[in-house]
């Protein structure tokens, strides 16, 4: 039988399963301070949305200085430390932005693995020598010369300790899991940062699969918070880690963003009130000026600067916990602390019951010490020792959370649909994008489609959704789909008529 179908045509074209999302508010570049002139410089050489820019910038920023300092909140002290999350499409020129403003901050890793690499190959010396002097004095110890024991046991308490490992030289973990990240923060510097401009191999991987994703979750949230984090493993016992501080900067598409903003774990849990997100609008296809401007250039260079000078800067530890941060307090000024005190009663009357905040609580409570921490990360990037938080940075610091939390609003709003519609509009974009095939049938979503549609009982649900809105067009009973007769075959709808 013959698997061609007549299929009626609709002007209109398949129903759009989710809504289009509202536009963003602009981004206020002039809330940046000191990062002003670095972010404008890079939307001028990359032509991308200034919320990209400024996302990197933040994010740089914050781990550059967040090991120096806890800024005060109307709640208490709080890490510096910003999570940003940056939603757009492919082609956006996130890993442009992002390479310019990362620059000065891969030179300086790059620098310290060089010297790491020496100092290292020195440690692995020195402690093969102390090792093997201490098995032979143990030896000797045990003895049965009394005169050689006891020679060997003063011995013994003279060796001192074994050398110390040298710290290893990583800024930035890429798609770590959470182990590795702990794993990283035992060896290595106590501040740093999770990187990376396409966070679908976190978000996808093992650090977030089902197993491992509310522990990841709740050990970043700590992190955020500057609490201490307990790592217990069989073998190596328990082991607590304090003093350590986390910036993240997450850049993913929609399609990986859609779901983790959907998530009740993500949500429930407070992992997403963390970040700081934006999904600004598209420049594609507006880009169309040529070259750009030398300034440009040397604001990048003089970013580029200001972070290796910071990032030199010792950190404040003590010298027999080289891995234990103890930052000092830097206090908001009272013009600051005001300014502070209206943004939050500002936020708090606007969670009431059918206030614009009410569906996105978590973000808004949490809105008044991210304004803190922005402030404290600009007056620290401006000064490493600057006194307190003035009253301008707290400005930017309002004008910034306030932003964000606008952006919340809207972004939540859009990922608040029902887990079948996003399983239906994940199916949709997987068969426009990668199935090659103008048919589809169950079985093969079971066997090659997007990881969470495995069930078939699942599978055939969502192709009802699509079969409704006019994406999927079923088949005659008996239509031959790659040599075989299919009781059951839908035609995939590509174009706005319904054609193929």
């Amino acid at each position: 039988m013959s698997d061609i179908v007549e299929i009626p045509f609709k002007a209109e074209g398949p129903a759009p399963l989710l809504r289009d999302p509202p536009p963003p508010l602009p981004f206020p570049l002039e809330a940046l301070g000191p990062l002003q002139s670095p972010v404008r410089a890079v939307q001028d050489m990359t032509q991308a949305p200034a919320a990209i820019a400024a996302q990197s910038a933040l994010s740089v920023a914050s781990l550059a200085v967040q090991g120096f300092a806890n800024v005060e909140t109307l709640g208490g002290d709080a890490p510096c430390s910003l999570f940003c999350m940056t939603i757009a499409v492919s082609g956006e020129r996130k890993s442009s932005c992002d390479g310019k403003l990362m620059k000065g901050l891969q030179d300086f890793e790059r620098h310290l693995g060089e010297l790491y690499s020496a100092e290292h190959a020195d440690y692995e010396t020195a402690e093969k020598i102390h090792a093997e002097k201490k098995k032979r004095l143990i030896v000797e110890a045990a003895g049965s010369n009394p005169d050689k024991a006891s020679v060997a046991t003063l011995a013994l308490e003279d060796l001192g300790p074994a050398p110390r490992r040298p710290v290893a030289p990583n800024l930035v973990a890429m798609d770590p899991t959470f182990e590795g990240l702990l794993k990283l923060f035992h060896i290595g510097r106590p501040s740093l940062g999770v990187f990376t401009d396409e966070a679908g191999g976190f978000i996808g991987g093992h650090a977030m699969n089902s197993d491992n994703r509310l522990k990841t979750m709740a050990g970043m949230s700590k992190l955020w918070d500057g609490a201490p984090v307990d790592r217990t493993r069989a073998g190596d016992g328990a082991q607590t880690f304090r003093g350590r501080r986390l910036a993240a900067h997450l850049m993913m598409q929609p399609i990986v963003a859609r779901p983790l903003l959907a998530d009740p774990q993500a949500a429930g849990q407070g992992f997403l009130a963390r970040f700081l997100l934006t999904e600004p609008a598209s420049h594609i296809g507006t880009r169309l000026r040529r070259g750009h401007s030398i300034d440009s250039e040397r604001a990048v260079e003089e970013f580029a600067r200001r972070l290796q000078k910071t990032l030199s800067t010792p950190l404040p530890v003590d010298d027999d916990k080289p891995q234990e941060l103890r930052p000092r307090r830097l206090p908001l000024s009272a013009d600051a602390k005001e300014l502070l005190w209206q943004f939050f009663e500002h936020v708090e009357q606007r969670q009431g019951k059918g206030q614009e905040y009410e569906r996105v609580t978590a973000f808004a409570s949490k809105a008044p010490e991210q304004a803190a921490r922005i402030a404290g990360v600009l007056a620290l990037w401006g000064a490493p020792d600057v006194a307190e938080v003035c009253g301008e940075d707290m400005m930017s610091g309002v004008m910034l959370a306030q932003y964000y939390l606008n952006e919340a609003r809207r972004l939540m709003d859009i990922a608040s649909v029902s887990a079948e519609t996003m399983d239906a509009e994940n199916l949709r974009t997987w068969l426009l994008e990668t199935w090659p095939h103008p048919e589809i049938v169950v079985r093969e979503v079971v066997q090659k489609g997007p990881n969470r549609l495995r069930e078939t009982s699942v599978v055939k649900e969502v192709f009802k959704t699509l079969e409704k809105n006019g994406w999927l067009v079923r088949l005659p009973e008996g239509a031959v789909v790659r040599g075989k007769a299919r009781k059951e075959a839908f035609r995939i709808v590509r174009g706005c008529n319904h054609g193929v």
